[in-house]
């Protein structure tokens, strides 16, 4: 059985985030588990709360997808995401949950602990020296989501100055026109105020996009490279090496080739670049959408620290994040497509892998083909990377079209 005697609940600021709080911690409660509320706080600091109390840990959020959507992310005690087999054990418990009901003193109870949130910007402003970031101008794009009352006061408390937008969430404009995935009007902001950086957080603000001071977008793999080049360069990258996953751009494996650095690559996830970090003691990993984990003082991707660990190197190397990000690595073209599949087929793989080991062996080493399946969709999903935008189009415009004739063929 899995039993937790407390548990931490944090959320992001959807409309429904309230409703799916009440009701969690009342199903929680009647468990026998006790309950204590943070309100609105980021995915990591739920996860850096529970960690430091031995507590469990759940974040009511839907991350970067729009208002109307939302859901509960669960942290075991140690601050870390579940691993595949323990989610399939929590299913199996909910069938059998209330039986028997608790009554009287079993109960648990539920607490307001929204003054535990200051522990996680204590851990924040405790990641760097005082006034690390002076002189800096950063513009902070909170996605008005979980970071939109703590990010200015983290990065002002570390003497930044910074300009702070979508900070006014009403519980229907999460992830609205902002935030990470959507850095346009941040990107407007930079060059018009003149900033040095900015940065834009998610919806529950576990990840991170950054901007340089010419409006120029410095994604994940940018972002991890000139990390690790620091971090490698300050003799505190573990074993030299740093975890991503198989989306990770080829330009960053050439970038770390190139430096000395080992790279560790995992499946899409950063549940799985956590337990390669873990497995090999490393110190650093992270993924192209900008989820980074600072494995010594961190157990998921935390975009506010992230964004705090760039804006230092940044301030201590005393140039521009646009020549560090172009030091860094050169980014290879890449294609994403998606193919809806009308049905799924378990053998469309091995259908497939002819022609993928085909198209593998015309790009030879100028670049990088993956298909692979969604894991809750019914499509395959084909990254080409080439050193030529055209011959990479190309390739995944083909293989597409092999796709939807196998497709085709499978209806019939």
């Amino acid at each position: 059985m899995l039993r937790v005697s407390d548990i931490v609940i944090g959320r992001d600021t959807r409309q429904s985030g309230t409703m799916l709080e009440a009701a969690f911690s009342a199903g929680v409660a009647s468990e026998g588990v006790n309950v204590h509320l943070l309100g609105v706080v980021p995915t990591p600091g739920v996860a850096h709360i529970a960690a430091r109390k031995g507590w469990a840990g759940a974040v009511i959020s839907a991350s970067h997808n729009p208002f109307a959507d939302n859901g509960i992310k669960l942290f075991a005690a140690g601050g870390t995401k579940l691993p595949d087999e323990v989610e399939a054990r929590i299913e199996v418990e909910l069938g059998g949950l209330g039986n028997p009901l608790k009554s009287g003193a079993d109960v648990g109870f539920i607490a307001d602990a929204h003054l535990l949130a200051t522990l996680y910007r204590q851990h924040l402003v405790g990641s760097l020296e005082p006034a690390s970031l002076l002189g800096l101008s950063i513009v902070l794009d909170t996605g008005n989501g979980a970071a939109y009352a703590l990010a200015d006061g983290v990065f002002g408390k570390l003497a930044a100055t910074t300009n702070t937008i979508f900070n006014k969430p009403t519980g229907t404009n999460i992830n609205a026109k902002c935030g990470a995935t959507h850095p346009e009007e941040l990107q407007r902001v930079v060059v018009k105020t003149g900033a040095d950086l900015g940065l834009a957080f998610d919806g529950d603000a576990d990840r991170l996009i950054a901007v340089d001071h010419t409006g120029t977008i410095v994604d994940g793999d940018h972002v991890m490279a000139i990390l690790a080049l620091d971090m490698q360069q300050r003799r505190i990258l573990k074993h030299n090496t740093v975890v991503v996953t198989v989306m990770t751009n080829l330009g960053f494996h050439r970038a770390m080739a190139a430096a000395g650095i080992n790279v560790v690559e995992t499946g899409v996830g950063d549940r799985y670049v956590l337990q390669a970090l873990d497995e090999g003691g490393y110190s650093l990993g992270g993924e192209q959408s900008g989820h980074v984990i600072f494995r010594k003082i961190a157990s998921t991707g935390d975009g506010m620290l992230t964004g705090l660990m760039l804006a230092d190197v940044v301030r201590r190397k005393r140039r521009p994040l646009a020549e560090l990000a172009a030091a860094a690595m050169t980014q290879l073209p890449q294609v994403l497509l998606n193919v809806k599949l009308t049905r799924r087929d378990p053998e469309l793989m091995t259908k497939m892998q002819p022609h993928v080991d085909a198209a593998v062996a015309d790009l030879g080493d100028r670049g990088r083909i993956l298909v692979r399946a969604s894991g809750t969709e019914p499509l395959l999903r084909v990254m080409v990377e080439a050193e030529d935008a055209g011959q990479a189009q190309e390739i995944a415009q083909g293989l597409v079209d092999r796709i939807e004739a196998f497709d085709r063929q499978t209806k019939r």
